[in-house]
């Protein structure tokens, strides 16, 4: 995973609109996206490229459409490494709270 393109990707509030889109309803068309969106398709279409180099997004022709697809693996990963061991240690700790808190009740 290259952590940069990932982090460069999520940085623009534009293309975490798109990731949201793509969550709500995904595999839709660049113009189905560009419907919902407050910029142009050009726009979008950058967008899109950032977020496939940072693989958050893939794409599927069918037909004569390219559908899009979003990726969690990526996010998952960002997770993973920099916010679940953060969240362990927290989980933890009122793991050991509460059983301090039953042992007084008994």
């Amino acid at each position: 995973m290259d952590d940069d393109k990932v982090f460069k990707a999520l940085a623009d509030p534009g293309r975490r609109a798109l990731l949201d889109r793509l969550c709500a309803r995904n595999g839709q068309t660049l113009g189905q996206l560009c419907e919902t969106m407050d910029m142009t398709r050009q726009s979008v279409t950058q967008h899109l490229g950032l977020l496939e180099q940072a693989n958050l997004v893939s794409t599927v022709r069918r037909g004569r459409e390219k559908l899009h697809f979003i990726n969690p693996v990526p996010l998952y990963e960002v997770y993973a490494r920099w916010i679940g061991k953060f969240e362990e240690a927290r989980l933890g700790l009122l793991h050991d709270l509460k059983q301090e808190l039953e042992r007084k009740d008994n």
